[in-house]
């Protein structure tokens, strides 16, 4: 594959032919502020955050949709770049709310983190702001589209991602928002709440409901983990408080990057529900009672012996589950035909 050579902050990098900008400042670990660029979806170039100063070119230059060429020679930091993402924020900040002591995005959002990072700490341009209606008439998502930037990365997320290409731009001008076709909310569009809008969101305006009403961002421990629903081996981070799950998020899984379904996102309340079972139970004169392990299964081996002898194997069947480990499903599956005899046995995640 052929090579450019170009320079960045008077530092070289030598990257594909082909790759942008701001691909080759990330090769050396150069900082560039993004709100609508994401590597798992198609370039947008809409928010303007990422420009850089290029020599020789009339203009700033968008780094996620400049295409970097042989000799380039790049500032990212220039006083002029820094003036432009400078007034970018000011003008975001004109229609956001400032309400970050209360907001359960705050230490995990992106427009927060830059407007520190640039000093900006008001819109500087005054003029009418909008009053959207919190919208919370689901149990999974909360939309604030008071805050919502119009990066589009939830609008890409929806039609790349999931392909349901439920929410897109509505309106013009100053009234443009991401909404549902005919501006309903998601319950009542055929959203099927899998939450990958939430999770490429930068800012506060889609919110995990459960998750971000139990901690703030900086209280929780991540902890990473395997999908239990089926067997694609979805990854993403379980978040710990107090010793109790709360809530899931997205990581950089190696099956799934970031895309999760509404069970793996947000099927996590079995974990402390006060009806799980949590000790073999046994029914006794009509009603269950505890009991331990070994009286549970001596049971189970002498109801399952009493019907091999009484009916034979083939009146046995087996239903494994991808909640299991595959070394779990072997020893199942051996168990079913060498101590069972019957070839009777299936599987939820065999599609």
């Amino acid at each position: 594959m052929a090579e450019v050579t170009l320079t960045i902050n008077g530092r070289q990098v030598t990257v594909p032919q082909g790759s942008t900008v701001l691909e080759a400042a990330k090769k050396l670990d150069i900082f560039i502020p993004t709100l609508c660029y994401d590597p798992e979806l198609t370039i947008d170039g809409s928010c303007r955050m990422c420009v850089v100063e290029i020599k020789g070119a009339r203009a700033l230059m968008i780094s996620c949709a400049t295409a970097a060429t042989g000799g380039m020679v790049v500032e990212t930091e220039s006083p002029a770049v820094v003036e432009a993402r400078k007034t970018i924020l000011e003008l975001l900040l004109a229609n956001h709310p400032m309400d970050c002591l209360t907001c359960a995005r705050s230490g995990d959002c992106r427009l927060q983190d830059y407007a520190y990072r640039y000093g900006v700490k008001e819109g500087g341009f005054k003029g009418a702001v909008h009053q959207y209606q919190i919208e919370d008439d689901n149990p999974f998502i909360v939309r604030d589209m008071n805050k919502c930037i119009l990066c589009g990365k939830c609008v890409r997320a929806c039609a790349q991602i999931q392909g349901k290409s439920v929410v897109d731009y509505s309106y013009r001008g100053f009234n443009t928002k991401v909404a549902p076709a005919m501006d309903t909310t998601l319950a009542g569009s055929d959203c099927v709440f899998c939450g990958n809008c939430v999770a490429v969101c930068p800012v506060g305006a889609l919110q995990e409901k459960g998750l971000r009403a139990k901690a703030r961002t900086w209280e929780v421990e991540k902890v990473r983990t395997t999908c239990p629903y089926c067997g694609t081996g979805c990854n993403f981070d379980l978040n710990v408080k107090d010793g109790k799950v709360v809530g899931v998020t997205s990581c950089d899984g190696d099956v799934n990057g970031r895309a999760l379904c509404v069970k793996g996102r947000f099927g996590y309340g079995f974990i402390h529900h006060p009806d799980r079972l949590k000790k073999p139970l046994i029914k006794k004169d009509g009603r269950f009672v505890e009991a331990s392990w070994e009286q549970a299964i001596n049971l189970v081996a002498e109801k399952l012996g009493a019907i091999k002898s009484g009916f034979g194997p083939e009146a046995l069947a087996v239903l494994s589950s991808a909640r299991c480990t595959n070394e779990e499903n072997y020893l199942f599956s051996k168990f079913t035909r060498a101590v069972l005899g019957t070839n009777n046995i299936d599987h939820c995640a065999r599609l």
